[in-house]
């Protein structure tokens, strides 16, 4: 059997004259974390949807499980788990209750239920909020309760819609190592998200913008095939230095990360650092450093162009 568990060829969605996803080609294998990276409006959350068999495509082809969507949404829906961006369940239930709902939508016979449910309140740390309405817990807890309710029948795929977006660092790494514990036991996972350092946790990832796939990979293969050097400078003025690289032949971008600057130099310079000390003659008490290129530089070249 093949280990593609979602591909789609050509996909593209229309709201009216805007067009949200265009002519999307994917293949996400089993066993992956596939990140979709890109930011708020960018299609992340339409592709989801048509994926899941939620909203049909204008045109194109979507196979998922071995199934053609949006046609196979109800067969499939005992194999998929959906955690929406927003908090979709009852905040006027406990937590108890919201599984217990959850599991009744899935159709899991009482006892076994019960047995899950009390499963996935050790696995997600909630056995201290059963009876708490969710309505009056915090966002982490929240989203505990949301990902519990979403595996509450085993999926063999999940669609993860910037899960933590709400959260703060610490849940959201712990979110993380709770999603390879899933991996772990067979699952796979698509994830959007608008933040790099979850974009580097998956396994590949597709940069998107406007609706239209810039770049694919795995995060180490996109970083090295970064078509730019980058070059961090030092020194005092660094809001002058800015201005005067910005808009420059072969400078892709200039941005400040605290006491430094991050320049992006296309490819095609040979040499990067003595190109910049040329056009920064005026300021002489910098320092030039090469670095590694990181996912955000991957992300701003990616998406600097003209839409596609």
């Amino acid at each position: 059997m093949s280990d593609i568990v979602v591909s789609t060829q050509g996909l593209t969605r229309r709201f009216g004259e805007n067009t949200a996803v265009n002519n999307l080609d994917l293949e996400i294998r089993t066993g992956q974390i596939y990140g979709f990276l890109g930011p708020n409006g960018c299609g992340k959350t339409t592709t989801m949807r048509m994926l899941t068999g939620l909203l049909t495509p204008s045109s194109g082809a979507i196979s998922v499980l071995g199934r053609s969507m949006p046609d196979a949404a109800e067969p499939l829906k005992d194999e998929i788990g959906y955690m929406t961006q927003i908090f979709s369940y009852y905040r006027d239930l406990t937590v108890l209750e919201n599984l217990r709902f959850a599991a009744e939508i899935y159709g899991i016979p009482a006892k076994s239920a019960a047995n899950r449910i009390d499963e996935l309140l050790n696995t997600y740390d909630l056995t201290t909020n059963v009876h708490q309405l969710s309505g009056s817990m915090s966002g982490g807890q929240r989203q505990k309760l949301a990902l519990a309710a979403t595996v509450m029948h085993r999926p063999k795929l999940l669609f993860l819609d910037e899960p933590t977006s709400a959260v703060d660092p610490e849940t959201r790494r712990t979110f993380w190592e709770q999603l390879f514990d899933l991996v772990d036991q067979g699952a796979t996972m698509i994830v959007s998200t608008h933040f790099m350092d979850e974009a580097e946790r998956c396994h590949r990832l597709a940069i998107l913008q406007h609706g239209v796939k810039k770049a694919d990979g795995s995060p180490s293969q996109l970083m090295d095939d970064l078509q730019a050097d980058v070059v961090e400078v030092e020194g005092p003025d660094l809001r002058k230095v800015k201005h005067a690289l910005d808009g420059q032949p072969k400078i892709l971008s200039t941005a400040q990360v605290g006491s430094r600057l991050r320049v992006l130099v296309e490819k095609s310079e040979p040499q990067p650092v003595d190109m910049l000390r040329g056009q920064l003659a005026a300021f002489p008490d910098l320092s030039l450093t090469p670095q590694r290129p990181n996912l955000e530089d991957v992300f701003v070249s990616a998406t600097r162009g003209p839409e596609q």
